[in-house]
C-alpha cells in the first residue's frame, strides 16, 4: 500500500509544527512542506528582535485566551491539546531551554531565534520531512479524492492531504488559490476580510517627535470615538507612538481603525494610576514644599525628565517659572496635558516588520476538533490564515504552535477524508 502523501503550504512556525507533528503520528506518510521564499522560518528569526518570542508563561488557559481579540472561543478547546505548558515542554524536550522576563515573554536562553530556526529544522529533518523553497502554490483543486498542487514552477504535484498554513494575507484577493477562499470578490462567509493588526501609530505633527526614545512605563490610550483603550508602557518614536499600550489597543480595535482609514485622534493619559484630584493634590503639596524651584526643570510623578519639560512647555510655563509663581491656569493646563493629551494619528506603522493580520479563514469554516474544512475533505489550516490572533507577547507564535500541533496530529487519520 503506497505511503499517504501529505504537503504543508508554508514554511513558517505553524506549517513546520504541523509538518513536525504529523511526520511524528504519521510515521508511514510522505510530507513534503513548501515554502515560497528562498528561506524557511522567515519570521521566527526577525520576532522579538531577533530573540523570538516563543510562548508567554500564561499558563491558566483562562487567562491565555484573553489574549486574542480574534479567536478566543475557537483555542479553548484546542489549548486543551496543546498549550503554553505544552510549547516549553515540547522545545526543552528537544534540548531548548527557555526563560521568563519579567512581562511574561519567553525566550530561548541562548536570546538567539537561530536556536528556534535550528530546532525546527533539525527535527524536521530527523522526522524525514523534505523541505522545498522558492516553490509558491499557483492552484490547489480537488481531483478524484486527491489534492492537485499546480507550482509557480510549471510542476505539478498530486497528494492525499493538504495543510494551509500560510498566514496571513493583506488583500482579500490573494486568498483566491485556496478553496476554501477562492472568488474573494465576491460575497464569500468563509473569508473574513484582512486588515492590519499588531501596529504603531503615526502622529507627524506631534509636538513630542523630538523626545523619539522616551518611554513611560504606565499610560492609558484611548480612541477617541470609541470604547477602545489599553493601559501600558508607551513608547514616543520618530513618528508618533508604539511600546505595549499602543500594540494591545491597534489589534482590539484593528477592525474599527481599519474603517477610519488609520486617521482619528487618540488621548494620553501617562499617568494612569492616579485620578485628577489625586494629581492637583500633589501638586499642591510640591508647590507648598518647594516654592522656589522652577517647574520645568524638576519631574515629578516619576515621569522622564525630558517629557515633563515638554508638557511644561507646552502647558505655556516658561523655564524660569518658579512654583510660587505659577497662574493657576498654567497649572490646569499642565494637569490636562497629564491626564489627556490629545494627539491626531494619519497612518500606521508595521511593529518591527512583524505584520499580523486580522482576518482570514473564517474559524466556523473549519472542524473545531482536527481544523479540517468542513467542505473540502483532506484540507486542513493552521495558523495565521485562520482569523486568530493575538496582542504582542508570544501569543500569535502560540497559536502557531497550537493549531499547527492540532492539525498535524489530525491530518492522516483514518476517514479524513
Amino acid at each position: 500500500m503506497p505511503s499517504l502523501k501529505i504537503i504543508v503550504i508554508g514554511g513558517g512556525a505553524a506549517g513546520f509544527f504541523g509538518a513536525i507533528t504529523a511526520a511524528e503520528t504519521f510515521p508511514d506518510a510522505d510530507i513534503t512542506l513548501l515554502e515560497k521564499n528562498k528561506t524557511v522560518l522567515n519570521k521566527v528569526r526577525i520576532s522579538g528582535g531577533g530573540r523570538c518570542n516563543v510562548t508567554h508563561d500564561c499558563f491558566d488557559n483562562r487567562k491565555l485566551i484573553k489574549h486574542y481579540p480574534r479567536g478566543e472561543s475557537f483555542l479553548r478547546p484546542l489549548l486543551k491539546q496543546f498549550d503554553a505548558a505544552s510549547t516549553v515542554r515540547w522545545f526543552e524536550s528537544r534540548g531548548v531551554r527557555l526563560k521568563t522576563e519579567a512581562d511574561g515573554r519567553m525566550f530561548p536562553v541562548t536570546d538567539s531565534s537561530e536556536t528556534i530556526v535550528t530546532c525546527l529544522l533539525q527535527e524536521a529533518r530527523r522526522l524525514g520531512v523534505h523541505i522545498r523553497t522558492s516553490c509558491g502554490v499557483k492552484s490547489l483543486t480537488q481531483r478524484e479524492g486527491q489534492w492537485q498542487l499546480d507550482l509557480l514552477t510549471d510542476e505539478t504535484l498530486l497528494v492525499d492531504r493538504v495543510l494551509v498554513a500560510v498566514g496571513g494575507y493583506p488583500q482579500a484577493a490573494s486568498y483566491g488559490w485556496i478553496p476554501e477562499l477562492e472568488n474573494p470578490q465576491e460575497p464569500n462567509p468563509s473569508l473574513i476580510a484582512p486588515v492590519p493588526s499588531l501596529f504603531t501609530f503615526n502622529t507627524p505633527d506631534n509636538p513630542l517627535l523630538a523626545l523619539a526614545g522616551v518611554a513611560v512605563p504606565d499610560a492609558l490610550v484611548r480612541i477617541v470615538g470609541t470604547k477602545q483603550e489599553q493601559r501600558g508602557p508607551v513608547l514616543i518614536t520618530h513618528w508618533g507612538f508604539s511600546g505595549p499600550a499602543v500594540l494591545r489597543l491597534s489589534a482590539w480595535a484593528a477592525r474599527e481603525l481599519a474603517q477610519l482609514d488609520y486617521r482619528h485622534e487618540i488621548r494620553i493619559n501617562w499617568l494612569a494610576a492616579l485620578n485628577e484630584n489625586q494629581i492637583r493634590d500633589q501638586l499642591q503639596t510640591f508647590r507648598q514644599q518647594h516654592p522656589k524651584k522652577q517647574v520645568a526643570s524638576q519631574a515629578l510623578f516619576g515621569l522622564p525628565a525630558r517629557l515633563w519639560t515638554a508638557l511644561a512647555t507646552e502647558a505655556g510655563i516658561a523655564p524660569t517659572d518658579r512654583w510660587a509663581e505659577l497662574a493657576g491656569k498654567a497649572q490646569n493646563r499642565l494637569i490636562n496635558l497629564l491626564t489627556n493629551s490629545t494627539y491626531a494619528v494619519s497612518g500606521k506603522s508595521t511593529f518591527k516588520e512583524e505584520f499580523v493580520t486580522c482576518g482570514g479563514l473564517a474559524t466556523a469554516a473549519v472542524k473545531p476538533e482536527t481544523l479540517e474544512s468542513l467542505t473540502q475533505p483532506g484540507l486542513f489550516f493552521a495558523g495565521e490564515v485562520l482569523d486568530v490572533d493575538g496582542i504582542t507577547g508570544g501569543f500569535n507564535f502560540q497559536n502557531a504552535w497550537t493549531t499547527g500541533f492540532v492539525a498535524g496530529r489530525n491530518i492522516g487519520r483514518v476517514g479524513n477524508p
